[in-house]
């Protein structure tokens, strides 16, 4: 593993890397309340591959740099995204694989017409549209108690005060029996100081608001959370998530365009990469294999 600058227009990335210089580019995004070291376990795999890896940490996520824009809006994320595959010279056979907020910009370019990657990995968020159908609906009592957070995330101060006692409760209750101890040291690191928190808390506000609108460099990624993916798409969920419900990814194979495949991971909460990494690893590079 090596640790990278990307010099991106909009916003400065520190990245880990491992594999190859040359080969296939997979772009790995991390979520919340995480860091990039989360692919630890995938990183290594895919690098053995052949596989060309960079995994981010996600704008606002120190060592990244706070975005001078102060957007942390899904189509920000997006063209973050697409700036390292034009960065590192991605090409037609480069892969993208997310989680939580990761998932989200995944699946958000998975629908969008000019997303520069071949096939899309998503990890405990599929894509929205499938949340909107009738599968869903037993779900939805018990989803709204889990998305508390996002409410209170909402809420002028407090998160940013409350950050340090919170993530720890959100690991233990997304996914139940894990020992965080290797994981929550680097997330404090990652919002240690007040600016850094304010951007990681900025993503919910971002999203749940319609004002201000992105700024105007991410126009044209706008929206594209909210469609179908017309990419081929690897979803994953894991039977025991705490935060997202697993009844949830029934909903998701129904709604992937041809090529795509969704399984259910057992035993595994939400941060299944870490969870069942082995399991995670096999059923991503076997997906890999075939685009």
């Amino acid at each position: 593993m090596r640790e990278i600058t990307l010099e991106l227009d909009a916003v400065r990335l520190r990245a880990l890397t491992w594999g190859p210089d040359t080969g296939p580019l997979a772009v790995l995004l991390h979520g919340f309340p995480d860091t990039a070291r989360t692919w630890r376990h995938l990183g290594p795999a895919l690098a053995d591959a052949g596989w060309r890896v960079v995994a981010p940490f996600m704008r606002g996520y120190a060592p990244s740099a706070v975005p001078e824009d102060g957007s942390s809006h899904v189509a920000a994320l997006m063209d973050d995204a697409v700036a390292i595959h034009t960065r590192l010279d991605g090409g037609a056979d480069a892969v993208l694989i997310g989680h939580d907020w990761g998932a989200i910009t995944a699946n958000a370019l998975a629908a969008h017409p000019e997303n520069p990657f071949v096939a899309v990995a998503a990890l405990s968020v599929p894509p929205f549209p499938t949340l909107r159908t009738p599968a869903a609906l037993p779900a939805l009592p018990r989803q709204l108690r889990n998305s508390w957070y996002i409410l209170f995330n909402q809420l002028p101060v407090l998160p940013e005060r409350w950050a340090n006692r919170i993530v720890p409760r959100l690991w233990s209750d997304w996914s139940p029996g894990y020992d965080a101890a290797d994981d929550l040291p680097a997330v404090t690191a990652a919002m240690a100081d007040p600016e850094h928190r304010h951007a990681v808390i900025g993503y919910y506000r971002d999203m749940a608001r319609p004002f201000p609108r992105p700024p105007a460099r991410y126009r044209r990624w706008a929206g594209a959370e909210m469609r179908a993916p017309i990419t081929p798409t690897l979803y994953l969920h894991g039977d025991r998530d705490g935060c997202l419900d697993p009844r949830l990814a029934a909903s998701a194979a129904s709604g992937l365009p041809p090529g795509s495949a969704a399984h259910v991971v057992a035993g595994a909460g939400h941060f299944l990469q870490l969870e069942r990494p082995d399991e995670v690893n096999a059923r991503i590079l076997t997906f890999l294999a075939t685009v």
